[in-house]
């Protein structure tokens, strides 16, 4: 199997924000007026699902990939089941955070900085994540959680070790979850980074 990277994921944070986000977005961000009826009838769904009110705006890269409202839904429909699903926040925030760092995903990273926080990820946890599941000071069932997102994008599975630890904690909903909730965020940097979607910061997690 391809070596996961367990430790920190040494790279050019400038390159790769001059690569991914300099020059962006490459699709300007619609004005609400010209998304299509079947455009608003998912920002109808996205402001309900997360209690975003009428007199918050509709952020820019929402507005830039509803371009494609068929592929938004479909988007959508998976990530809402994954925002409210039985993985808990703060471990579900832990995966996506380690996730974002391995594909070099500046917008994704700076977003899911702030979120970690609000569902109690500290600083000092997330300077951690740079230094994966390796690190001293995770649980084991955290570091297998991180090694889960490291096997999984080096080898697209899971090994019986970092299986097994899991499953001593997280129950069949949760290990069915798990690789799907990977993979959706890593869709999503794919998407983000080739759009060069901009963020709010860089690397940083201050």
């Amino acid at each position: 199997m391809p070596e996961p990277i367990t430790a920190r994921n040494d790279f050019d944070a400038d390159a790769r924000m001059a690569q991914t986000v300099a020059g962006g977005p490459r699709y300007a961000p619609l004005a609400l007026e010209d998304v299509s009826p079947e455009g608003m009838e998912q920002v109808r769904v996205i402001r309900a699902a997360f209690s975003i009110p009428e007199s918050r705006p509709f952020p820019d890269v929402s507005l830039i990939t509803l371009r494609h409202p068929g592929m938004f839904k479909g988007q959508m429909v998976l990530g809402i089941e994954l925002a409210k699903g039985v993985i808990p926040p703060r471990e579900r925030e832990l995966a996506i955070l380690r996730l974002a760092l391995l594909a070099r995903a500046p917008f994704e990273w700076s977003e899911h900085v702030d979120i970690g926080k609000a569902f109690g990820i500290t600083p000092e946890e997330i300077e951690r994540v740079f230094d994966g599941s390796s690190a001293a000071g995770w649980t084991a069932h955290e570091a297998a959680i991180l090694r889960g997102v490291e096997e999984l994008l080096a080898d697209h599975c899971m090994s019986d070790e970092t299986w097994n630890t899991l499953a001593q904690s997280w129950d069949e909903k949760q290990m069915l979850e798990f690789p799907l909730l990977v993979g959706s965020y890593l869709m999503t940097a794919l998407q983000q980074n080739s759009l060069k979607i901009q963020p709010k910061g860089g690397f940083d997690y201050r």
